[in-house]
């Protein structure tokens, strides 16, 4: 793993399959993982990897313990899990629900 910045981390297939392996991901999940990322030019938003995370049902430790292994600080994983909690009500109060009742 190398840290190419302050803000980016490079990391090898093999390392993030072991990684996720390590921490009972199925295989079909890290290849929808490996692939996604592939689809975006091998590269990966926080909040997505994070999001991505919780829902192959790693919980909040888990994905600590991991982003502390690709070498990420405790500030910063709580600045991350701090911004994926935003993401999720931002995106919870940006949904429209209708209601209508019957007479």
């Amino acid at each position: 793993m190398q840290v190419a910045n302050k803000t980016t981390f490079t990391i090898s297939r093999v390392e993030i399959r072991h990684m996720m392996l390590s921490f009972k991901v199925s295989e079909k999940n890290i290849q929808s993982a490996l692939s996604l990322m592939e689809k975006s030019h091998r590269h990966i938003n926080i909040i997505s990897f994070i999001s991505m995370l919780e829902g192959y049902g790693l919980d909040k430790d888990q994905i600590t313990q991991l982003l502390r292994r690709i070498g990420l600080d405790d500030i910063k994983i709580g600045e991350a899990m701090e911004m994926v909690d935003e993401h999720k009500i931002t995106s919870e109060a940006g949904r429209l629900f209708y209601a209508t009742l019957d007479t």
